[in-house]
């Protein structure tokens, strides 16, 4: 009974210290909260997603308080945070320029060829890191590392094993965009308008195209031909399409033969 006596009152010395050092050392290192700071951050909607280009809500409300950001870097809180913001600190909201993710890719398990059973972790981290699970390479890998990355509930995956997005639900944080290891999720402004493909495939060889993927780019380069606008071309092996001259006329969806390019406001946004 005297060592278990012994042993419990050496521990509890022992825990008495070092609370006592711990209470010491917060004190002496205490940094005080500066009061506007703690303002902007409790304006701010708390999704620490990086949207803003900073690690969280309270380094972008820091940089803020110090002169170093804008009021409108906040696209999760939108228009009526900037405003908030701008309440606070006298200067001015500035527009926010709202963002949406894209998935660019439309090889479900319907459209694509596997290389065969898939045995490793059940990631697209893991999967690209063992050479991939179909025979595209470019294409999205199935196991909703992009759904578990997103805070916002705005991406489920499908039963054909493809994200799908709620843009009632999407702010354009990019932290799916950051996560997907093919990167086929791209961010664009909300209220952009055109014509956008869905597949980032740039095999150069058609044949191994179509026998990858049947709803990939082929690379037939029907889209530049019979666009009016001439504002697409195909040097980067997947159609590229300038937005300054892009006025949603469609021709390029009525000839593209596997249907990947889409009208953002009347197919996607729809």
């Amino acid at each position: 009974m005297s060592i278990i006596l012994i042993t419990a009152l050496f521990a509890a010395a022992v825990a008495f210290i070092l609370g006592t050092m711990l209470g010491f050392f917060k004190q002496l290192f205490h940094v005080a909260e500066d009061p506007l700071t703690a303002q902007i951050n409790d304006a701010l909607p708390g999704a620490n997603c990086g949207a803003c280009g900073y690690p969280g809500c309270e380094n972008y409300a820091a940089a803020v308080a110090s002169g170093k950001a804008q009021a409108n870097a906040c696209t999760v809180g939108g228009q009526a945070t900037a405003a908030k913001i701008a309440a606070i600190t006298g200067g001015e909201a500035g527009e926010v320029i709202e963002q949406i993710a894209i998935i660019a890719c439309q090889g479900s398990s319907l459209h694509t060829a596997f290389r065969g059973q898939y045995t490793g972790l059940k990631t697209c981290h893991a999967a690209k890191i063992a050479g991939g699970t179909k025979l595209c390479s470019w294409g999205c890998l199935g196991f909703g590392d992009c759904e578990k990355s997103c805070g916002f509930g705005a991406i489920k995956m499908t039963a054909e094993n493809l994200p799908k997005i709620d843009y009632s639900k999407c702010t354009g944080c990019g932290v799916c965009a950051a996560e997907c290891p093919m990167c086929i999720i791209k961010v664009i402004p909300r209220m952009q308008k055109g014509a956008i493909v869905l597949c980032t495939n740039k095999n150069p060889v058609k044949q191994m195209v179509s026998k990858t993927c049947s709803i990939s780019c082929f690379k037939c380069g029907l889209c530049v031909k019979n666009c009016p606008k001439q504002c697409i071309n195909l040097d980067t092996l997947i159609p590229m399409v300038d937005y300054t001259r892009c006025d949603s006329c469609g021709a390029c969806v009525e000839k593209c033969p596997t249907k990947v390019f889409k009208i953002i406001e009347k197919d996607i946004l729809r």
